[in-house]
């Protein structure tokens, strides 16, 4: 079930860190909702509270997740406070987004407000990868290593991170219908994603590309 994501070679994976504007989560391969990502879920609180590490007057959507879908993060903390801006704000982006499916909601404005429009644009694609199948996500998926890097110009990031979907589902709304990987696919899934900072300090999504079984082991 991994996230609709451009895919590519190992080599390019690693010289993509420091350079490309990446395509976000939905890019350009045709994942299907079997393959499974980082997942969260619930639907996004229509309110919003403030973060301590944002800029005064930066709010951000409340996501709630259900407790059908376990979405876990592994180590994600730096002593650097501007890599742990980037991993908060990405770890958000990344809960609205299963949020967004279990709700069956395309248009998530929680998605909206972690993703610039070119992130946005991919995001949809991938969300609507579940729903138009009408299926939603169960089951639990651990996200980890994460590893930070910030560009000299201050407002660009890549983030680079793995996700174990031996534990992660599809559930058809209707049918009830389980689903998980083949048995023969890799549950690991390495993902690298380009990040830019807004006008009000919040690290946005501009892309993501994936490669399944490229996790260190």
């Amino acid at each position: 079930m991994a996230r609709r994501a451009v895919t590519m070679t190992t080599a390019a994976a690693f010289t993509a860190t420091a350079t490309l504007l990446l395509t976000a989560c939905g890019g350009g391969d045709e994942s299907s909702p079997e393959d499974i990502k980082g997942a969260g879920g619930g639907s996004p609180s229509a309110s919003a509270s403030a973060s301590s590490s944002t800029p005064p007057g930066v709010d951000r959507p409340v996501v709630k997740l259900p407790s059908s879908f376990e979405l876990t993060f592994e180590d994600w903390t730096s002593e650097d406070a501007r890599e742990q801006a980037v991993l908060n704000d990405a770890k958000e982006e990344l809960r609205a987004g299963y949020a967004a499916i279990i709700a069956n909601d395309p248009d998530s404005e929680a998605v909206s407000f972690y993703d610039t429009d070119s992130g946005r644009a991919q995001s949809k694609k991938w969300i609507k990868s579940y729903t138009d199948k009408n299926v939603t996500v169960i089951g639990k998926l651990p996200v980890f290593d994460p590893k930070v890097t910030l560009l000299e110009d201050g407002t660009t990031a890549s983030l680079g991170y793995c996700t174990d979907e031996s534990e992660a589902r599809t559930k058809h709304r209707k049918t009830g219908q389980v689903e998980g990987n083949a048995p023969e696919m890799d549950p690991e899934v390495y993902y690298l994603v380009t990040l830019r900072k807004s006008s009000e300090g919040v690290w946005q999504n501009s892309s993501v590309r994936s490669e399944r079984g490229k996790c260190a082991k």
